[in-house]
């Protein structure tokens, strides 16, 4: 099968012929339709997150049909399509698995991380972490729902029932996660590189009440601000504009550092608070949703062998929405 391997940490992806993989107790073997370009791909390939396995095969936001299943496996058939996400196996025996909170999981192993992903035609995973799609989306207008749209959910979830949000960094997971909040009757305003036009335009065609730069201040304040972008000086920027007792959630994996800043910006019962990861209840109330919104993404195509293009466009900034890798049988079909 041909597949996109990353061979070391800040080089490109090595386009490479590897044995197709059969699947082990528990998992299945699935056909990969489309893979979605997430920001955590680029914190792995530019060696931000620094210990992931290698080679490795990317990609954590797979959408697939079941070809062959593994012993024990009694969730799905062969023909099924299935969604696979970042977190890709749990031990289900820690205190974290056993409390509702296997994201936490003190032995978890991720997609495209840990395990090989959906660079590639084909991959193996986990079936207790795979996840049927509604047929009203199409393989590569699901992919993005993976991970964009779950950490975006979850995100949103932390923000508990904050009427007002910012949303900092408008790619990938703002876009779809707006869609929902704005179903859900919330106002929005979103937050993006000064100056980039384009992005608050596109913000703003998703319903947000307003859309600036992220050091301008938003018409009013805020009950709550998710944050996107890997950038630690937006925490206290969104401190700053939101309210008393109002929570600013830092939704990536990644991020820089955060800098000092004035305890009076925290004050008054302020909340910083991160996400990490996915449980199986968001993927399943999330994928639930997501079709009565319905929420739909917006998305850029590329082959797989052109993994390395779709990445640097989004390092870059020059995306909008998500970015799609299709396999070669698959491409322009």
């Amino acid at each position: 099968m041909q597949a996109m391997v990353l061979t070391a940490p800040r080089q490109p992806l090595i386009a490479t012929d590897l044995a197709t993989p059969r699947p082990a107790a528990g998992q299945v073997l699935i056909a990969v339709s489309a893979c979605a370009v997430c920001r955590t791909d680029l914190h792995v390939v530019d060696g931000e997150l620094t210990r992931p396995k290698l080679p490795l095969v990317p990609g954590h936001e797979i959408i697939g049909q079941v070809v062959e299943i593994g012993a024990g496996v009694d969730r799905f058939k062969t023909g099924d399509r299935v969604g696979v996400p970042w977190l890709g196996w749990t031990c289900g025996e820690c205190t974290y698995c056993r409390s509702g909170r296997e994201n936490l999981c003190v032995r978890a192993r991720f997609t495209g991380y840990d395990l090989d992903g959906g660079y590639a035609e084909y991959t193996c995973a986990d079936a207790r972490y795979c996840f049927p799609v509604s047929e009203t989306y199409s393989n590569v207008d699901a992919a993005p729902l993976m991970c964009a749209g779950l950490i975006g959910y979850r995100a949103l979830r932390m923000a508990g029932d904050a009427a007002r949000i910012g949303l900092y960094g408008f790619g990938a997971a703002a876009h779809l996660i707006a869609q929902v909040a704005r179903f859900q009757g919330r106002e929005l305003f979103a937050f993006t590189r000064p100056g980039d036009t384009a992005a608050q335009d596109f913000a703003r065609q998703l319903g947000c009440a307003w859309a600036g730069g992220s050091d301008d201040a938003p018409p009013a304040p805020l009950d709550a601000a998710l944050i996107f972008a890997p950038a630690g000086a937006l925490v206290p920027a969104a401190l700053r504009v939101t309210v008393p007792g109002g929570t600013v959630v830092c939704a990536g994996i990644h991020m820089s550092d955060i800098p000092l800043f004035p305890y009076e910006w925290l004050w008054q019962e302020r909340t910083i608070r991160s996400v990490a990861n996915l449980t199986r209840r968001d993927a399943e109330e999330f994928l639930a949703i997501a079709p009565r919104v319905p929420v739909r993404t917006t998305v850029v195509t590329y082959p797989l062998a052109e993994a390395n293009v779709a990445l640097d466009m989004l390092r870059a900034g020059r995306l909008t929405g998500a970015a799609v890798l299709i396999p070669p049988a698959l491409w322009h079909t």
